[in-house]
């Protein structure tokens, strides 16, 4: 997953970027972000703009589209256009913005936003299990305990 962020001069401007990216399935989420002061150097002048930052969440592969079509829709001559790897994170929430970003048609796709459907045990799952020389059973095998609220 990467994070690519950019400015615009107007948060209408930022809000069709936005649009664009995920209707097109370029990005899973588009934060447009309240406006900000930007002080930078252009042309050998220090300039102050107010402008609008995008964090776009989108997949590492799909970067050269993302970085296309900012520079399509981009009003400056040099946008910025950054992105930031992200190495960690929620799993569910990585695994929706790649589910989010696949723009396969959708009879290719894996229902990977949909939870797993639960199952009762076969009687073969409930049987031991020779497993080496020990054996266990499904009753022995560690489960998780998932937080519950109030704790």
């Amino acid at each position: 997953m990467l994070i690519v962020f950019t400015n615009y001069p107007e948060g209408e401007q930022a809000l069709a970027l936005a649009r664009h990216l995920v209707e097109r399935r370029l990005a899973a989420c588009v934060n447009v972000l309240d406006g900000c002061t930007s002080v930078y150097r252009w042309h050998g002048t220090v300039e102050t703009a107010q402008e609008v930052p995008v964090m776009i969440k989108t997949r590492r592969d799909l970067y050269a589209q993302v970085e296309q079509a900012i520079r399509q829709h981009h009003p400056y001559e040099l946008p910025e256009v950054v992105a930031v790897p992200v190495d960690a994170g929620l799993p569910d929430y990585l695994h929706w913005v790649a589910a989010e970003t696949d723009q396969r048609p959708a009879t290719e796709q894996t229902r990977a936003t949909e939870p797993p459907l639960t199952t009762k045990p076969s009687p073969a799952t409930e049987q031991t299990q020779a497993i080496g020389q020990s054996e266990v059973t499904e009753q022995q095998l560690p489960t998780k305990e998932l937080p519950t609220a109030g704790r």
